[in-house]
């Protein structure tokens, strides 16, 4: 005991106390939503270095703010494995946080909390519940657990919180340079901010990366979406001869694009 004093923020206090208590978690209740992102929003997720270059731009932040994202990438910088802004006044703010999958505020993390992965063979329950129900809607052509198993290898999921929100496959016809996007498919509860969009960039970088050139698909009710995307439509001819036959009794429209 040396009887000197210190002025420490209770930010930087609650900090050292994670690290110090190895914590999984920190939570930090803030005057506001969160992390704004300059557009009305909010960003919902922060890696340590996204959050270091918010506190070295120019950006306003509440000082209230500033002092708990300094405080949260501190605190994961040291071993915490995630940090959360709170706002304190939302309604159930910390039952909302800890106990629902997407949470409330910004998440500061160097974890893989939400991306695209190679599917895995104890993944297949997961693509099942994805895919049943469109198979069922007449979307997707119906795949057996069996034939998933065989061919997880061709599949990428997004995962958040390990949780499988969605999947795509890619089927090669190196021959030809070029590749089919088959079962791209995410579960209704999650379809919003862009999963398919992900799921199909995801793709294309393996595409690319086997050497294809191209990337076809076939739908039935998706045409606008693919065409959005920079497919273009395409006659049944032009499907390569690996693939086996057209199912005319489906009329799905093929779609190419350039990779």
């Amino acid at each position: 005991m040396t009887g000197d004093c210190f002025n420490l923020s209770t930010p930087e206090l609650a900090a050292e106390t994670a690290i110090a208590l190895r914590a999984d978690k920190l939570v930090c209740l803030v005057e506001g939503r969160g992390v704004l992102d300059g557009k009305g929003g909010i960003h919902t997720e922060l890696e340590p270095s996204q959050g270091r270059a918010i506190l070295a731009s120019r950006r306003r932040l509440a000082t209230d703010v500033r002092l708990h994202l300094e405080a949260a990438l501190r605190a994961v910088e040291g071993g915490v494995a995630r940090a959360h802004l709170v706002d304190r006044r939302a309604d159930g703010a910390l039952l909302r946080e800890l106990f629902t999958r997407d949470g409330i505020g910004t998440l500061v993390t160097d974890e893989l909390y939400e991306g695209v992965r190679p599917a895995r063979l104890d993944d297949v329950p997961s693509l099942l519940r994805i895919l049943e129900p469109l198979e069922a809607q007449g979307i997707l052509v119906h795949r057996p657990r069996e034939v998933l198993e065989t061919d997880i290898e061709r599949f990428l999921v997004v995962e958040r919180d390990g949780l499988v929100l969605g999947c795509a496959a890619l089927y090669g016809f190196p021959e030809e340079r070029v590749g089919e996007l088959a079962c791209l498919g995410v579960h209704p509860e999650h379809r919003e901010h862009g999963r398919g969009e992900v799921l199909l960039r995801a793709i294309e970088r393996r595409a690319k990366d086997e050497g294809l050139e191209r990337l076809f698909v076939l739908t039935t009710q998706s045409v606008h979406w693919f065409v959005e995307r920079g497919f273009t439509p395409a006659s049944p001819a032009e499907l390569p001869e690996g693939r086996g036959g057209y199912d005319r009794r489906r009329r799905s429209k093929v779609l190419f694009k350039a990779l």
